[in-house]
């Protein structure tokens, strides 16, 4: 009965090994440093202890809750395709108060989904020749942007500014494509009118 108890702990703690990187939802990409024993209000806990680099931030996760907050081994290729082809479809934006907007991309941001979060770059995404972002909509694209680039950087295994700048390339020639298609349905549809 005691080898199967110690084999479960082990088998959990297989979940995610130190040095992996995991994706915790609210945080994004971090790295697994280690896995402790503390003892809280008298119950001996094992955590992971997960660093996030660039936010300078430690957070520690019981190991049993793991998959219960949504920590996740990094994407695998077919995901990070289907969030690069999500790129470079059309942006999608309702006509609903931007309130209501921000909530919505905010909870697809934390959602820890690498595809949602490639949706809220690509309807947030503007280009030089279009009309400028306000302050909210830039602070949700560029959060959007840095978990959708360091999570395809680490699961490719490439630096996080290359990566930026492959997706910025992806998003650019989507604008281009997607406002020669408006000019070319203006200048039929004027064409239309003048000849009726």
């Amino acid at each position: 009965m005691a080898a199967t108890k110690k084999q479960k702990k082990t088998s959990r703690r297989l979940a995610f090994k130190v040095g992996d990187f995991v994706v915790y939802p609210a945080h994004g990409v971090g790295r697994i440093l280690e896995v402790e024993e503390q003892e809280i209000a008298g119950a001996k806990l094992e955590l992971y202890v997960i660093d996030f680099e660039k936010e300078k931030m430690t957070l520690r996760v019981p190991t049993a809750k793991s998959e219960a907050v949504g920590m996740r081994k990094l994407s695998d290729t077919a995901i990070v395709e289907q969030s690069m082809k999500t790129l470079r479809g059309r942006a999608r934006v309702r006509r609903t108060m931007w309130s209501r907007r921000a909530q919505e991309y905010e909870a697809k941001i934390n959602s820890g989904s690498l595809v949602q979060i490639a949706e809220v770059v690509r309807d947030l995404y503007r280009s030089e020749r279009q009309p400028e972002q306000s302050y909210s909509e830039r602070q949700l694209y560029e959060a959007a942007l840095d978990r959708l680039c360091r999570e395809i950087a680490a699961a490719n295994k490439t630096d996080e500014a290359t990566t930026t700048s492959e997706v910025e390339a992806v998003l650019e020639k989507t604008a281009l494509k997607a406002e020669k298609a408006a000019e070319k349905a203006a200048a039929a549809e004027a064409e239309a009118e003048a000849a009726a």
